[in-house]
């Protein structure tokens, strides 16, 4: 039996080609594109910092977490091992359990979940339970990770129909189409590998781990402004984009304006 943190013991192998660009890096340019998430966590943090004024701990959290991500990836395609594979995946839903703790809407509670505290043991026992069922059939967690953006999207969808401000409207189509594009990618990666690497173009996971930073730098302000709106009613969240709004390629932050005056 090899052990499991041996190189290759994962039972999941990516359609780059191993070894080519290095000899301790299985899958080179699925290694290095996670650098993506090492950028994407402290420009979230900086660009909203004014959220972080007022709520700091969603955040930091998230965006830590986001960092253990990207360093739990690239471990895994830099050796292949099963231990790498299982903290990529689970890193992944940790992160996710974490967000929706933080910022699910109460309006969406179940009916018999009261508080937000009720809520984090909802998330957390469902966490733990999902967690040692993954040791089951790790392979099978990447697909069940993916569908859970499905609910995302139908959230997002009723929250826009409660929604007039246009650029929130024109920041989840741009969340959206990143998302598509990052998904395709990894559907292609997946299940047209003899095609890729037939033409000798087997990168298309890389581009997943870099679409799907993009769409979550779009996706965590999007989440930041319907937080405020339903956590911190006194401020009024506004939608600003960084270097300029004249810009043709921008990143999305939200600000927050003074609370308004109490009579």
């Amino acid at each position: 039996m090899p052990s499991i943190f041996s190189y290759q013991s994962a039972e999941v192998d990516w359609c780059e080609n191993n070894f080519v660009r290095s000899p301790v890096i299985a899958e080179y340019y699925n290694t290095i594109s996670n650098v993506s998430f090492f950028i994407l966590s402290p420009v979230l943090l900086y660009l909203n910092r004014q959220y972080c004024q007022q709520r700091a701990l969603p955040l930091y959290f998230i965006s830590g977490l986001l960092l253990c991500v990207g360093i739990f990836s690239m471990y895994f395609h830099m050796t292949l091992s099963y231990v790498g594979q299982l903290l990529d995946e689970l890193s992944i839903l940790w992160t996710l359990a974490v967000a929706y703790s933080f910022w699910y809407p109460k309006v969406y509670f179940p009916k018999c979940i009261k508080t937000r505290k009720h809520f984090f043991w909802l998330c957390g026992v469902t966490t733990v339970i999902s967690t040692l069922m993954s040791f089951i059939k790790p392979a099978f967690n990447a697909y069940a990770l993916n569908c859970i953006a499905f609910h995302l999207l139908y959230l997002t969808r009723r929250e826009l129909k409660k929604c007039d401000d246009k650029r929130v409207h024109r920041m989840a189509a741009v969340m959206v189409m990143w998302w598509v594009l990052a998904i395709s990618s990894w559907i292609s990666d997946r299940w047209l590998c003899g095609l890729w690497q037939a033409i000798n173009f087997p990168y298309f996971h890389s581009f997943w781990h870099v679409l799907i930073a993009m769409s979550l730098l779009y996706c965590c302000p999007l989440v930041i402004y319907f937080d405020v709106s339903y956590e911190m009613p006194s401020f009024k969240p506004k939608l600003s984009y960084w270097p300029s709004d004249s810009w043709p390629v921008v990143v999305p932050y939200v600000v927050l304006e003074e609370p308004h005056k109490q009579c």
